[in-house]
């Protein structure tokens, strides 16, 4: 006979039974993937990801919850047991680097990580999953699964304000002693958009690429046939050939170099720096950087408004929106005249929307790219005025599309590769800032961006 009192026996039989139902709902989730036919090395780790999680929180809800003392322990233990926030396996789940969630009956959520709490925008209190998640494939499985149907894979895409490419896991657990109500929901979140953006990227870089650089590859190879030709012994003409290949070359750069920089910025649009950069700094770095550029024009580049704007935002790509705008300001303003580059350190929505609107009633506008803050936050404004010939309103809503020039840009192999404000919109929008334009022919145009400025510190209280 077994030596071991009941208590002992009671313990064995729940980690068998713990065992065993784990092991089901593992080849059960493995089922689930395999009838996707989707096997990649993203499902595979969304798999791990899953039945790992799902082992923590099967564990937290009922191995933590059910009493495993004995009758000996039960009197010689304090009555404030550990509570159950407090267990290593709470512990591990709270780590978790991925967004996972214990949905109960009714749709409420019953658990959350940090990592759901930050990437669904979850408050203190988690409160019912369709409040945080509008996505009706997802509450309908999430209701299939409570009713004790199988689990299911569900993708789901948002693409405003930021685009982002989802895939849930929703797995069923069956809770012991769950009363009327035994069935929960276990949501792994899966974040694709990475990997859903390098996808696109690659066909529309090699799409664009193709149809931009088609044209300078033909002049280079026609000017490299007559100069094996007719006109190698002359020059006079090869001289001016090569003046013209160099040109064409160095087009190719910039727009190898243009794709390359907004390829980078289109994949990481849905993650927002976290880093500070002075938005003055950079404009003045800028406006150094291109005098050599504005002087040949003999055009005067002027810095006005604050010194300093402390803003929430990554320096290299705030340098890139101050380079593109006061650049193509330099471009298509007439020689000798006049570029108004002005900082705007503090300022809310009511002031983005009166510093948008200068130039008159007869001005054409455009809001490019809205702030995605809430509107009480605070922004610092970079706005730079040109003397150009103006645009009208017809092409206003096309600037930020790549590849567009307006007809009377294209003036020659030196033409701008028509990815500079699509760069500058992208920027924008992973920064969660704004963008606008406004133009009057023959006044020239302002564009305008704004970006969160960095929260003031609370003052310090004396001690």
């Amino acid at each position: 006979m077994s030596n071991e009192t009941p208590p002992e026996l009671e313990g064995r039989r729940l980690r068998r039974r713990d065992t065993i139902a784990l092991t089901l709902i593992s080849i059960a989730v493995l089922l689930i993937l395999g009838l996707t036919a989707a096997m990649n090395i993203w499902v595979s780790l969304s798999a791990i990801a899953a039945i790992s999680a799902m082992s923590l929180i099967y564990f937290l809800v009922v191995s933590t919850t059910a009493s495993a003392r004995t009758p000996h322990q039960a009197d010689s233990e304090p009555a404030t047991a550990e509570p159950a926030d407090r267990s290593p396996a709470h512990d591990i789940l709270e780590s978790l680097p991925f967004p996972v969630m214990l949905v109960g009956p009714g749709g409420r959520i019953e658990r959350a990580n940090p990592s759901a709490h930050e990437f669904l925008g979850l408050g203190a209190e988690s409160g019912l999953l369709s409040a945080s998640l509008r996505q009706p494939k997802v509450l309908e499985a999430v209701s299939s699964v409570l009713r004790g149907e199988p689990g299911r894979l569900v993708e789901y895409s948002t693409f405003a304000p930021i685009e982002s490419h989802v895939r849930v896991h929703v797995i069923p657990l069956k809770i012991v002693d769950g009363g009327a109500f035994p069935w929960r929901a276990l949501l792994v979140l899966a974040d694709e958009t990475a990997s859903k953006r390098a996808e696109r990227m690659r066909g529309d870089f090699l799409a664009n690429a193709s149809h931009e650089l088609r044209t300078p590859l033909a002049s280079l190879a026609g000017f490299i046939e007559t100069l094996k030709g007719h006109a190698r012994e002359d020059i006079e003409a090869r001289d001016r050939f090569l003046t013209i290949m160099q040109d064409q070359t160095e087009r190719m750069r910039r727009l190898i170099n243009d794709l390359l920089s907004l390829s980078r910025i289109e994949m990481d649009e849905h993650v927002p720096p976290s880093g500070e950069a002075d938005l003055a700094a950079m404009a003045q770095d800028t406006i150094d950087s291109l005098t050599p550029q504005a002087h040949a024009k003999a055009i005067a580049v002027d810095f006005e408004g604050d010194a300093s704007a402390n803003v929430i935002g990554e320096r290299d790509q705030l340098f890139e929106i101050a380079q593109n705008l006061i650049e193509n300001a330099i471009k298509y303003s007439a020689s000798g005249t006049r570029i108004i580059c002005d900082i705007h350190a503090d300022i809310g929505r009511e002031d983005i929307e009166r510093l948008t609107n200068t130039l008159g009633p007869r001005a054409g506008r455009l809001t490019i790219a809205n702030p995605a803050l809430p509107p009480g936050r605070r922004y610092a404004m970079l706005r730079v005025r040109d003397a150009g010939k103006g645009i009208e309103r017809r092409h206003l809503p096309r600037l930020s599309e790549r590849f567009y020039r307006i007809d009377g840009q294209k003036s020659g192999p030196k033409e701008g590769t028509g990815l500079g404000l699509a760069i500058v919109k992208h920027i924008v929008s992973r920064h969660r800032g704004g963008f606008y334009v406004e133009s009057l022919p023959g006044e020239g145009s302002i564009f305008s961006v704004c970006i969160p400025a960095v929260p003031a510190k609370p003052p310090a209280v004396p001690g």
